[in-house]
């Protein structure tokens, strides 16, 4: 699985980061890095919350292998 980041949409609040900083940082300019996409099984459970947790619905998770980008998750 994979978190994909609609640069569109975020705003860079922060929350992802506070939720999963391993996988997500605010840098000082206020743009959201993306550390790393691959999510494994043992991480799947903080990065949902921090998709969940995105006011601006900027983040989702996708199977790996979809090409189409379907939610794994909302």
């Amino acid at each position: 699985m994979k978190v994909v980041l609609d640069r569109s949409k975020c705003t860079g609040l922060g929350i992802c980061e506070s939720v999963a900083s391993s996988f997500f940082e605010v840098d000082d300019n206020g743009d959201l890095l993306v550390h790393k996409e691959d999510v494994g099984e043992d991480e799947l459970a903080s990065v949902e919350d921090a998709v969940n947790s995105c006011p601006t619905e900027a983040l989702r998770i996708v199977r790996a292998s979809d090409s189409a980008g379907c939610p794994v998750s909302s």
